[in-house]
């Protein structure tokens, strides 16, 4: 039985990130289609704000669990042997986590 609660909180979370995903996506294409930013300034003013900033840093935390669900699953699917299995979670992990230090790092820059 645990198995099955386990398979229905990924695919609750993979589903609950992609509504985000999707839902932060359409906002940026809408904002950029209405009020496209005339400069440079005017768009780091924009990305800067405490809101977009917020929903920016949360987009990349969820995009980087979103991955980490999917490819979690394909592996889990198709790798048969553990070894293999653990090796490429394993990678995984360290590419994900690498690129989430690297997205904090662009944020807090900004």
């Amino acid at each position: 039985m645990k198995k099955a609660v386990s398979g229905l909180r990924a695919w609750m979370v993979q589903r609950f990130t992609a509504l985000y995903l999707l839902a932060f996506f359409l906002f940026s294409l809408l904002h950029f289609a209405f009020a496209p930013p005339d400069s440079y300034q005017s768009w780091r003013t924009w990305v800067t704000a405490p809101a977009v900033l917020n929903a920016t840093a949360l987009f990349f935390i969820l995009l980087l669990l979103h991955a980490w669900v999917g490819l979690r699953d394909v592996a889990m699917d198709y790798a048969r042997s553990l070894p293999l299995r653990v090796t490429l979670l394993a990678t995984l992990a360290l590419v994900l986590t690498g690129l989430g230090m690297w997205a904090l790092q662009i944020l807090l820059s900004a």
